[in-house]
Parts: C-alpha cells; sequence; structure tokens
C-alpha cells in the first residue's frame, strides 16, 4: 500500500488533464444511467479495497463538519457544541469548519477512527464516487484520485465503461 500511495500523486497529475478532459464531456452530455453505473463501480472497487490499510484520506485531508456533525460528535463525547469546535475545529477560508490539524485527530495508529459510528457526513461519503448526480463533482473528484486509490481506480474504470 506505501508503494501505492507515494505513487498516486504522479499517477493522478499523468491523467489529470484526460480526465478534466472527460469530465468536462460527462457534464455537458452526462449518460441517463450515469448514477447506476457509478454505483456499481464503486461497489465493484470496495469490494476489493480495504479502506484501513489505506486511511490516506485521513492522513492527508480533512473533512468539513456540518452543524449537524458537530452538534452529533460533541453529543457522543458529552461536550458542548461550542467546546468541541475550540478543541478540534477551525473555521477555513470558506467559513467551513474543518479539523485544527491533518492527520485526522480522530485516527489511530491501525487505521481506526475512534469515532467511526458518529463521524462527519464528509468522512461517510467519500470519496464520494457512487453520489448521484456524480457529473456534478468532478473538480472534487480531480481532487480525490490523488488521495485516494479506490477514487483513482474507479475513475479509470467509468473511463473505460462510459463512452462519451
Amino acid at each position: 500500500m506505501e508503494d501505492i500511495l507515494r505513487e498516486l500523486p504522479n499517477k493522478a497529475k499523468e491523467k489529470h488533464a484526460e480526465n478534466k478532459k472527460f469530465f468536462s464531456k460527462l457534464k455537458k452530455k452526462p449518460p441517463k444511467n450515469l448514477d447506476y453505473v457509478m454505483q456499481e463501480l464503486h461497489h465493484e472497487e470496495f469490494e476489493r479495497t480495504d479502506c484501513l490499510e489505506c486511511a490516506n484520506c485521513c492522513k492527508t485531508t480533512g473533512p468539513l463538519f456540518t452543524n449537524a456533525d458537530v452538534e452529533r460528535i460533541a453529543k457522543h463525547f458529552r461536550m458542548k457544541p461550542s467546546q468541541f469546535i475550540d478543541t478540534y475545529l477551525r473555521v477555513d477560508e470558506e467559513n467551513d469548519y474543518v479539523l485544527q490539524s491533518v492527520p485526522c485527530t480522530f485516527l489511530g495508529a491501525d487505521n481506526y477512527c475512534s469515532i467511526y459510528e458518529v463521524r462527519p457526513k464528509a468522512c461517510r461519503e467519500f470519496p464520494h464516487t457512487d453520489r448521484k448526480k456524480f457529473q456534478q463533482i468532478s473538480n472534487l473528484t480531480l481532487k480525490n484520485v490523488a488521495i485516494c486509490p479506490a477514487a483513482f481506480n474507479i475513475v479509470e474504470a467509468m473511463k473505460k465503461s462510459i463512452k462519451i
């Protein structure tokens, strides 16, 4: 896994122009069955991929925390939301709550998440490759292929499956 993660940013960079062109076409004319295809590709990839072997998303990026996330996680810790925010979060340049630092505070040495049951929505949905109206998040996906080996594989499979 270490080799894959070391090579991933370069592989993503090599494919960036090709992916950007593909997503541009996809946005203009998404196939009617796109959501179905993406859910299938996502499911197939995660049959083969164990996130616990990687956790690169948790090690290199931080999720956005919605107000609902803050409330739920604060309750889990038996803290007031304001106390949770002061302890773990900061407001970024887009006025969103994000972690004060990465890797994620809640990631253990074994790659397990200590708040997995109450984790933020962004973590539950990552890498967003099974999302409805997938073509609307192409910029996010272009970033995620450099972070997540599964997202990279899904996009490569997608380019083979969807002819545009």
